[in-house]
């Protein structure tokens, strides 16, 4: 590859997609840097969290610490700052990525994060996992306020600027052997934002795409029935095997990956 190549086309990729929502509660606090050195930097952000970020390549940043570590704390400091504003949408950026795979006949995404990848966040994984055991209540209010307001903006931008081709929702639901929650309180507390924004494409026709890492697997029956059309990663080393998959699900839904151990990625 040359320098700056755009890697679809140095690989002749036949999707596309724009990432075009910012969902940080506060978009008037600039992140503020705690510390840094050679290698990190330490940085708190609108959500109020303090996570530590690798300044050479990208990566999954360290969760140091939370300002919300309850519902009482996401209620104070998040929701009253969680409203629509068009400055959370990149409405150029859309526009671009949009024309830019037309002229290049590449099927187009929008892309973007669902509630359980907008609440950790804001408060880490082990708060919002105990939120989702102690505080079930409140933690329903926020999948409900973070699932209403990503729905509020996509209409405005599908409505000003076009529809894409799909959407791709990612949802990373699990790590190695295990999802996050058990299938019930997946079904109790995250399905039902998921078919809510899940039928919001369906009534245009827009097939919907789950990216979620890790140990899926049980959470996959309430995920069909909440309207996935394609399941994306099917991550090896947690213990994903598309083959399985396939034999389980295949008349159900499509699949994309599953590389490390499949030749090339099952398909329905």
């Amino acid at each position: 590859m040359k320098e700056n190549e755009n890697l679809a086309d140095h690989f002749n990729f036949d999707i596309a997609g724009s990432w075009p929502f910012n969902l940080v509660a506060n978009l008037d606090i600039e992140p503020v840097t705690l510390e840094e050195d050679a290698e990190t930097k330490l940085v708190k952000d609108g959500n109020g969290a303090i996570l530590r970020r690798h300044k050479l390549h990208d990566t999954t940043p360290e969760h140091v610490d939370f300002s919300v570590k309850d519902y009482a704390g996401w209620n104070e400091l998040i929701k009253p700052f969680l409203k629509y504003d068009r400055r959370r949408i990149n409405f150029e950026a859309y526009r671009h990525g949009r024309k830019e795979a037309a002229e290049k006949n590449r099927f187009f995404f929008w892309k973007g994060v669902n509630v359980f990848e907008l609440m950790h966040p804001v408060c880490g994984h082990e708060y919002m996992l105990m939120g989702m055991a102690l505080e079930r209540e409140g933690v329903k209010e926020m999948v409900d306020t973070y699932s209403r307001l990503t729905l509020e903006m996509m209409e405005t931008l599908f409505s000003e600027e076009g529809e894409p081709d799909g959407v791709w929702f990612y949802e990373d639901m699990g790590f190695k052997d295990r999802p996050f929650m058990s299938p019930d309180m997946y079904n109790e507390i995250i399905k039902p934002a998921h078919k809510r924004t899940f039928d919001f494409a369906h009534a245009r026709k827009l097939p919907v795409v789950i990216h979620s890492c890790g140990f899926v697997e049980p959470l996959l029956p309430g995920l069909i029935e909440a309207g996935m059309d394609c399941l994306q990663v099917m991550e090896v080393k947690a213990g994903m095997d598309c083959r399985r998959l396939k034999k389980m699900y295949g008349d159900k839904i499509s699949f994309i990956g599953g590389i490390e151990n499949c030749s090339t990625a099952c398909r329905r």
